[in-house]
Formats: C-alpha cells, sequence, structure tokens
C-alpha cells in the first residue's frame, strides 16, 4: 500500500528519540532481510548521530524514516538509512540525506556507505548525490536465494556542499 502524500502536507527531520525506537525497529523489520535489533538502534542512540523523518501532521510525529550515521575524525559512515515502504517513491529519502549532508561537521572530508547490489532506487539516490562506487564486498548480504554483494560508495566532502546548498 503506497500512501497518499497529499495527505501528509509537511515532513520535519529531527533527532532520533528513545521513543522513536519501536516504529523505527518496525520500519527496519519491512525493509531489511537482516534487521538491526532494538538494542542496536538504543546503542547507536548512545554513540552515533540519528535523524527521523515523520509526516508533520501524521500520528504525533510518528517516524516514516531514518538515518544512522558514525563520525570518526574526516569520515561519516551513513550505517543505516531506510524510508517506511509505504512512503516510498515520494524523494523521502533523498530529503532525509540531504538533511544529512546538510548537518555535516565542516571538518568531514568524505561521507561512506555500504548498499545492497539489488537495490537500485537506493544506488540511483546516491549516485544523483554525487557517491561512486569505490569497491564491493563479495556475498556480503544474505539474502532468501543466497548472498549477494555490497556495493562501497563514497563522496568526497567537496562534492557535498554544492549539492547541499542547491537543495537537490
Amino acid at each position: 500500500m503506497t500512501v497518499d502524500l497529499a495527505n501528509i502536507p509537511k515532513t520535519l527531520i529531527r533527532p532520533m528519540t528513545v521513543d522513536d525506537i519501536a516504529p523505527v525497529v518496525a520500519i527496519e523489520v519491512e525493509v531489511t532481510a537482516e534487521p538491526w535489533s532494538t538494542k542496536q538502534f538504543q546503542q547507536s542512540l548512545e554513540q552515533h548521530q540519528c535523524w527521523v523523518i515523520c509526516g508533520a501532521e501524521t500520528d504525533n510525529n510518528q517516524p516514516i524514516g531514518y538515518v544512522v550515521t558514525a563520525t570518526v575524525v574526516d569520515q561519516t559512515e551513513i550505517l543505516n538509512i531506510a524510508i517506511d515502504p509505504q512512503y516510498q517513491g515520494h524523494k523521502l529519502g533523498s530529503q532525509l540525506l540531504r538533511h544529512t549532508m546538510g548537518s555535516l561537521s565542516d571538518s568531514i572530508e568524505s561521507v561512506l556507505l555500504e548498499v545492497r547490489v539489488s537495490n537500485f532506487s537506493a544506488i540511483r539516490l546516491y549516485f544523483n548525490y554525487g557517491f561512486i562506487e569505490v569497491g564491493r564486498r563479495r556475498d556480503y548480504y544474505r539474502t532468501e536465494y543466497g548472498r549477494e554483494d555490497a556495493i562501497l560508495m563514497t563522496l568526497q566532502r567537496s562534492a557535498v556542499a554544492p549539492i547541499v546548498e542547491q537543495g537537490s
């Protein structure tokens, strides 16, 4: 089922809170064969940067997507990013990614991520933002049919600023 975004006039991106963990885990279970646990999200809240995107006028700002990033010195890695399947296809992932890029410290030189080779919409989103493929992890993800590769991607900070300014 897809949701008509005419019923969600505004979105809100805000820091994830403990109260968001249950709905975030519910989304995670829907979107991946190997979902993160409640404990992994709790630990992420303590150790990483976590954001949620909400329909500003739906279910008390209930999360409809999330992103978790980790920063080490001058690199940020996108550890997990997802949009509830019923809200996919409405550029909410793009909004969340744009917000994430805009919230980076000036000291960040590169952004890293990995994505399943079969996740074509995410790969297209990342390429559109200027990420480039820098490698692969063979047979990294389990699937119901066996294993699939992870594509390793990076974006140099010098490419981030113009994208955020353009509002793409």
